[in-house]
């Protein structure tokens, strides 16, 4: 990666609205209201309303899911319990573990879009044939509530998995049983008084369609670039109007994304702050996408032969730690 940082980067000295610091539970409460309100219509057989509403809650899930990537970088909640908390209950809901994500998100972050990034393979590895790396993307854009958990029991499970801290697998481990559990109890409660119609339509449905947001967003966020600097290996969107203040608020800044693998200790209302860091400071760097349907396109073209990394071009991807070495040996000499 390439040894800019972030530190002099000028920083907007406005304070975030106190509604954007309360975003998530924002969405839960909007989540609440969508739940019931598509409970009442399916009741009613008011399907011309259920429908719209199966959508309104996807995007609100995928906010939620979302809000799960804060809670593995301690942001979500100034209390870390409760961050724990919420980080296990979404996970559960999503079939994931929160230690085993955290994990290798943690992994995603220290080598990002090299081969040693779990949370992009296959698509980091050049001796991966195309024809895989294709129908890898079309199960994770379309299967994403599965494709996604398998992504990350393949990296715990796999020989020579990177996750080798016995009392780590040890959690992860009572993480998944927990999860076994709570699904069993509820598919039995379920079963037992007749709510299939219910459980469709309040999540099957929505949660299908939140995976398959999220599987895009993380292309978005990465697919098709082969930069070697975080800038070049991330697709950040910085566009304004109401349209996009509500998406980002929904998003929790997400679309920010280079801010925050450029300090992924900010809380999300602090990532637009820092957009100056988004801007390129070398030739193979672009600045960031204006729109939301720009940067859709722009993924969607490297789809055909989908790659990340700069290992691709044959050019080494440092670490965060190579970086900063490379930086204090220029900053001596």
């Amino acid at each position: 990666m390439n040894p800019a940082t972030t530190t002099e980067i000028e920083v907007d000295p406005h304070e975030p609205h106190w509604i954007v610091k309360i975003a998530f539970p924002i969405l839960v409460l909007l989540f609440v209201i969508s739940q019931v309100s598509m409970g009442v219509a399916v009741y009613h057989h008011n399907y011309w309303v259920a429908v719209p509403l199966v959508f309104v809650t996807s995007h609100l899930m995928h906010g939620m899911l979302i809000g799960f990537h804060e809670a593995t970088h301690g942001l979500l909640r100034r209390s870390r319990l409760l961050n724990e908390l919420d980080g296990l209950i979404i996970g559960t809901l999503s079939l994931m573990s929160f230690s085993l994500y955290r994990a290798a998100h943690q992994l995603h972050h220290a080598y990002l879009a090299s081969e040693r990034d779990e949370e992009l393979w296959p698509f980091i590895h050049p001796t991966m044939p195309r024809w895989w790396r294709v129908l890898a993307a079309i199960l994770e854009l379309t299967m994403g509530i599965f494709f996604t958990p398998f992504l990350f029991v393949r990296t715990f499970v796999r020989g020579g998995s990177p996750i080798r801290n016995k009392k780590l697998r040890r959690r992860i481990w009572r993480e998944y049983v927990g999860t076994i559990v709570f699904w069993a109890v509820s598919l039995s409660v379920i079963g037992y008084f007749h709510l299939w119609t219910y459980f469709l339509w309040l999540h099957v449905a929505p949660a299908w369609l939140a995976a398959n947001m999220q599987s895009v967003r993380k292309y978005v966020e990465h697919v098709g670039l082969l930069g070697s600097t975080v800038n070049s290996s991330t697709r950040s969107i910085v566009t304004e109007g109401w349209m996009a203040a509500f998406l980002n608020f929904t998003l929790l800044h997400e679309p920010y994304h280079g801010v925050h693998h450029w300090r992924s200790g900010l809380a999300h209302p602090e990532l637009p702050r820092h957009k100056a860091a988004l801007e390129p400071t070398v030739p193979e760097e672009r600045p960031p996408f204006r729109s939301f349907s720009a940067a859709v396109y722009d993924t969607l073209i490297s789809l055909a032969n989908p790659r990340v990394g700069a290992q691709w071009r044959g050019v080494t991807v440092l670490t965060r730690k190579e970086m900063a070495a490379q930086q204090a040996a220029t900053t001596n000499a």
